[in-house]
């Protein structure tokens, strides 16, 4: 087991070989990974660019050839990847550390997020004050701002990899601490996805699963969480999903602002994972501040939930068309699914009194589930609001079958 290093060290290795040293003096092993293309390394590397880039598919005497730097990048960033994971995979990583500017982030945190979360993962980059979610992903990869730009040991540069440097170090040393422990302490893990306008649903399934041992890892249905719950099923971490509010749905279809992309709701399917789903919030697709609404939906039903979240009415049409979609995507399952339908409402906003109240939006939704689901795709509808206990109760009852 190692601490794996990865920067071009024809330009950051003298910072990286300060890392290296420190983290050597605690008595952790550690393993260089050299992603460089032009200048010689500064020093001797564990596993050289030739091997980076044979891992890519290519050698490095082609990419210097091609003399492309932006392609030389991604060809890192991918060998990088791929060998780290398979690294990991024969129980040979102890953590990653990575220092650089735009390239050395590209390539540091591409290997990064091929580690499944809870493997120390730490990025020292000039890039770390501004828009990282694209070097992030779903992984939790802790960005360390280098204030000045990764060109030798200085006054401000020193206090801050040493501070990486001890991060590694004191997060390594815990993992190791407490791997048999927490081992012990495991419990099974359910998913669950929520929105605030569904929080009384999920805190009545996450009282009644960790009340039979489960452990419920809910995510807020914003985006980037839905991700993440795809991203720990697709890991294995999961052993059944209660998908409640798939209302990032509505946001990929109509273009709002919360859109977990086109591949929200497909991984428990593809690893047969165990899956109840929901129709909960698709009554909205969010916005920000009100002049932030695309000037083409300036006639449709708003509620303002906060002074920076629109929410927008989904109609009868989207609503028939984010239906198909969730039937289909059921019945791809390689496992056992059901969905559920509350038939009085999908969200607090949705029901009868309430801003977002549209019984003939509802009914099309409901409709389009019923038409194009498989036989095999378990249907169960209430006379009930989404946040009705009862919803909750049967949701979870219906999970626990499929688990047995």
């Amino acid at each position: 087991m190692a601490v794996v290093l990865i920067g071009t060290l024809d330009t950051k290795g003298q910072e990286l070989q300060f890392v290296r040293d420190q983290i050597r003096e605690e008595g952790l092993a550690t393993c260089v990974v050299d992603a460089g293309v032009t200048r010689p390394p500064a020093f001797p590397p564990d596993v050289p660019r030739e091997d980076v880039f044979k891992a890519a598919g290519i050698t490095l005497e082609a990419v210097q050839k091609k003399g492309d730097r932006g392609d030389a990048i991604t060809l890192a960033a991918l060998g990088a990847a791929k060998l780290i994971r398979q690294w990991h995979a024969e129980g040979k990583v102890d953590g990653v550390l990575s220092l650089g500017g735009s390239a050395g982030t590209t390539i540091g945190t591409a290997a990064m997020r091929a580690l499944p979360i809870g493997v120390p993962k730490i990025m020292v980059s000039t890039l770390a004050s501004g828009q990282v979610k694209p070097y992030v992903g779903v992984r939790d990869i802790m960005m360390i701002y280098s204030v000045v730009d990764i060109s030798g040991i200085n006054r401000i540069s020193r206090p801050i990899l040493t501070n990486a440097a001890q991060a590694m170090i004191g997060m390594v040393k815990s993992m190791q601490a407490s791997k048999t422990m927490g081992a012990a302490q495991d419990k099974p893990v359910i998913t669950a996805t929520m929105f605030g306008v569904t929080t009384p649903c999920v805190e009545k399934a996450r009282e009644l699963m960790e009340a039979k041992g489960f452990e419920m890892l809910v995510f807020h249905a914003t985006g980037s969480g839905g991700q993440t719950m795809e991203g720990l099923i697709q890991d294995g971490l999961v052993q059944g999903v209660l998908d409640f509010t798939t209302t990032e749905l509505a946001d990929e279809l109509v273009g709002g602002i919360l859109s977990a992309g086109p591949d929200r709701l497909t991984a428990a399917s593809l690893r047969g994972i165990p899956q109840v789903i929901s129709v909960g919030a698709l009554d909205m697709v969010n916005f920000g501040t009100p002049d932030s609404v695309p000037s083409q939906f300036k006639e449709r039903r708003f509620y303002q939930h906060n002074p920076t979240v629109t929410l927008m009415r989904t109609t009868p049409e989207e609503n028939d068309q984010l239906g198909k979609e969730i039937a289909h995507k059921a019945s791809a399952s390689k496992g056992p699914v059901a969905i559920l339908l509350p038939l009085k409402g999908v969200s607090a906003i949705d029901a009868e009194g309430k801003p977002f109240w549209w019984p003939e939006a509802d009914q099309a939704l409901f409709d389009s589930i019923r038409l194009w689901k498989a036989p095999h795709v378990r249907l169960i509808e209430m006379e009930v609001h989404i946040n009705d206990p009862a919803f909750a109760a049967e949701a979870v009852r219906t999970l626990l079958d499929f688990m047995k």
